[in-house]
């Protein structure tokens, strides 16, 4: 028997990452990724989640300066990595263009439903 597969429970994440990657622009990396703010490039942010929390809350700040979405990602920086189709760990990532995806649709609409919960116009799905 061998191991099993870890699953980073992004299915549908990873298959829109892959689509970015292959036919939009992105860059990887925290560097990169805070120019591509400060420019205003940025579309979307994804962040590993062992990212350590100062520069997360750093990163998270200038993205509400910038007026860009952050997407917590659930795998670890190297599964991050791997969904970028790079062979090293990353701790983010910035989208510029979708592309083909539907990424940046897909978190709008999010955007508007907690939008509009939050002025009352939907109630919110009983848990």
């Amino acid at each position: 028997m061998g191991k099993k597969k870890r699953t980073t429970g992004h299915g549908k994440l990873n298959a829109s990452l892959k689509l970015c990657v292959k036919s939009g622009k992105y860059v990887v990396g925290w560097n990169e990724t805070v120019r591509s703010i400060k420019i205003g490039k940025a579309r979307c942010v994804l962040v590993a989640n062992n990212t350590p929390g100062l520069r997360r809350s750093q990163l998270e700040y200038y993205c509400m300066l910038g007026r860009v979405p952050v997407i917590h990602y659930a795998g670890t920086n190297s599964d991050l990595g791997r969904a970028c189709g790079k062979l090293f760990a990353s701790s983010t990532m910035t989208v510029i263009d979708a592309g083909d995806s539907d990424l940046l649709k897909t978190i709008e609409e999010k955007r508007k439903r907690k939008r509009a919960r939050r002025i009352g116009l939907i109630k919110s799905p009983p848990k």
